[in-house]
């Protein structure tokens, strides 16, 4: 195994909601990884519908190895009516998906 792979999968550790009024919010998503380097680390977060279907993506343009766990935001994001809960799901730039996903109840 190289180094690459050492760090393991991302997990989502804490996600927090805001509502922002009309069916709109923020979420603000902490992440852990054991971020490497431009090899190896946190790329993106993902917030879906409970059957899977992609509402948001919070792209990540650099590693955060000195900088553990972190918390970015992603706003406003759309959320349907009738919809009560979303899956936060995070992605790595060498494992992809697999780490510790967040389901979080939407508070109308």
């Amino acid at each position: 195994m190289t180094s690459a792979g050492l760090a393991g999968e991302a997990d989502v550790v804490d996600v927090r909601v805001t509502a922002l009024g009309d069916g709109e919010y923020r979420f603000d998503v902490t992440l852990r990884h054991s971020d490497e380097g431009w090899g190896h680390y946190v790329d993106k977060w993902d917030l879906l519908t409970p059957d899977g279907k992609l509402l948001g993506t919070r792209t990540l343009y650099h590693p955060h190895v000195d900088e553990q766990p972190f918390t970015r935001s992603l706003a406003p994001v759309r959320i349907p009516e009738g919809l009560n809960s979303v899956r936060v799901r995070a992605h790595d730039s060498v494992h992809g998906l697999g780490g510790e996903e967040i389901k979080v109840v939407i508070h109308r």
